[in-house]
């Protein structure tokens, strides 16, 4: 079963769902108090402020700013140089209250969807992205990921669940649906025979499966089984369908959490679904 709501793949509909998910995280900004913005998050070592310091920081950098100069002492969660720069960001803001941060990255979009504003601008266009020089289309996608990702963070420390049918969400879904394949045959072992199918219950409704087979070199390979494909009775190895919502899945993908804190149920093979579940994370 597709998606639904489907996830944009054409640039104007990836530059709408970027403004989207900015605005969102603005919006929340706007809505807490000084007492909100300290609350701690399920990212270690980050408050609500810097969850929305780093969205900041990032976008500030991707639109041509360079990256702060301050010292970071070392925090638990700083462990890479790449965790050092990231975090500069966020301790360039650590004593600006909370509004103010806000703003910033209001002054930000701004800039960002100016950049954007390129009629030259095509999906491969090759712009400026986190991990190096990139085709737009991918940089967007990785960008509205990861804001809407932080996003959730938020609303999960405030209590106040929302945007799990925005474009995001489904751009985040569709993104992990197709890193299955992988995911089921190489990072979670399964063996070759099997079919894993999972359940979206929604906001962001959708039916995925993959069956493991071998390839010509002998090692597992993962078949995406989507709509008409997807067969119950595989004649060797054993379907499991692992059945969970948007948010459960999404938590999980995005590595926040443990398997403990969400609720999925399983049908077939119990270890199979724990060691895919356990394999689902695509982001950190």
């Amino acid at each position: 079963m597709p998606l639904h709501p489907a996830a944009p793949h054409d640039l104007p509909g990836l530059v709408q769902a970027y403004c989207q998910t900015v605005q969102a995280v603005i919006d929340i900004g706007r809505s807490c108090s000084d007492r909100d913005f300290d609350k701690p998050t399920v990212y270690d070592g980050w408050t609500v402020k810097d969850q929305v310091s780093h969205v900041v920081g990032v976008e500030q950098w991707l639109s041509g700013s360079p990256l702060p100069r301050v010292p970071v002492p070392d925090y638990r969660h700083v462990r890479t140089e790449r965790d050092r720069a990231r975090e500069s960001m966020v301790e360039l803001r650590r004593r600006m209250i909370g509004s103010k941060v806000v703003d910033e990255l209001e002054g930000v979009l701004t800039k960002r969807m100016m950049q954007l504003d390129d009629p030259e601008l095509t999906l491969e266009t090759e712009v400026k992205g986190v991990g190096g020089p990139a085709p737009v289309g991918d940089v967007m996608r990785e960008r509205i990921m990861d804001i809407w990702t932080h996003e959730q963070d938020m609303r999960q420390a405030l209590g106040r669940p929302g945007g799990l049918d925005a474009p995001g969400a489904a751009i985040f879904m569709d993104t992990l649906c197709a890193e299955l394949p992988r995911l089921v045959a190489r990072d979670a072992g399964i063996d070759p025979g099997n079919v894993v199918i999972f359940d979206i219950t929604g906001p962001v409704v959708g039916r995925a499966g993959v069956r493991v087979e071998v390839a010509e070199d002998g090692s597992p390979l993962g078949t995406p089984l989507f709509t008409g494909t997807v067969h119950e009775h595989p004649e060797d190895g054993q379907v499991t369908s692992i059945t969970l919502s948007t948010d459960a899945i999404t938590r999980r993908a995005a590595g926040r959490g443990s398997l403990g804190d969400i609720h999925y149920t399983v049908q077939g093979d119990e270890e199979v679904a724990l060691r895919v579940l356990q394999a689902l994370p695509i982001t950190h």
